[in-house]
């Protein structure tokens, strides 16, 4: 063997070593069986990898968030009947149902044409490949973008805003982007900032660095705030989660209502997810006595 085989072979080796560590090529969607997607990165490229299981959560599970249940319902409607509609961002304390009301969405409409995929926000610079991906077809996808939050240079911050309303290209009829996230406006807000506002004609006006920071959530179209739950609406979304779980008839909340309360205690949170967490707990324990 001569040197330049020798060389090939070891070349052969290490791209086999190299392809080993590469995560597998998306494959094409049939979205006539699949109802959502994610978006995968890789070194070849990225694409649409279907979901085969997604999340079972119906709307009529949802407790105390009917407000923003009932707007998100109507947006979606809206979207499936071909009419104007906006895109979402739902915004607040973290546990409290953005991310559920997303998932119940589909599963309530995905008979009706809905279609989900989802998008790491560090992929979001690869939008406008994500939205040629699916421009043409007849379905009505929402783009999912879970915990949205952005650094002043990230790049994925651009790609957001030309992508709601700030290119020259016109945003796809079929496509809508709904995003959660524990920050109103997206970005982290500094008290510094507050010393550039300015005072003109008598009327407060805010600093470069404020207006920058609002323009991205101010290009969604529907606002949605999540409030923090109190002792009894925690208590209610425990109630349910548990009576769910379990074959009738429900416990008494004199059962387990210490224990709930010791559970989101130790936590630090009252919020839905806490409750989730909490009824999956009891339930399951009950379960081996």
């Amino acid at each position: 063997m001569n040197d330049l085989e020798r060389i090939a072979d070891r070349l052969d080796t290490l791209l086999d070593r190299v392809e080993g560590l590469l995560p597998p090529r998306p494959t094409g969607i049939d979205w006539q069986r699949s109802h959502a997607a994610r978006w995968i990165h890789g070194a070849s490229g990225g694409g649409l990898e279907p979901v085969p299981h997604t999340h079972p959560i119906r709307l009529d599970a949802l407790q105390h968030i009917e407000r923003q249940r009932d707007a998100a319902d109507l947006n979606t409607r809206q979207f499936l009947a071909g009419l104007p509609a906006n895109n979402v961002l739902l915004s607040g304390a973290r546990g409290t149902g953005k991310s559920s009301l997303i998932k119940a969405l589909l599963n309530e409409y995905a008979t009706e044409g809905l279609r989900l995929i989802e998008v790491e926000p560090q992929y979001l610079v690869e939008l406008p490949r994500i939205i040629a991906a699916v421009a043409q077809r007849p379905e009505r996808f929402i783009l999912f973008c879970d915990d949205l939050s952005f650094e002043a240079d990230d790049p994925s911050y651009k790609a957001l805003k030309a992508a709601l309303d700030g290119s020259i290209a016109a945003p796809p009829e079929n496509l809508l982007i709904y995003a959660t996230s524990n920050r109103r406006h997206l970005l982290p807000e500094y008290f510094s900032e507050n010393e550039q506002a300015r005072m003109v004609d008598g009327e407060i006006h805010p600093g470069e660095a404020v207006e920058e920071k609002i323009s991205l959530s101010e290009r969604f179209g529907l606002w949605l705030s999540f409030q923090p739950f109190d002792q009894q609406r925690y208590l209610d979304i425990c109630a349910a989660w548990i009576d769910g779980l379990q074959a009738p008839p429900a416990p008494p909340m004199s059962d387990w209502r210490a224990d709930a309360l010791r559970f989101a205690l130790e936590r630090g949170s009252r919020s839905g997810r806490v409750a989730w967490q909490f009824a999956r707990h009891w339930v399951g324990s009950r379960g081996l006595v």
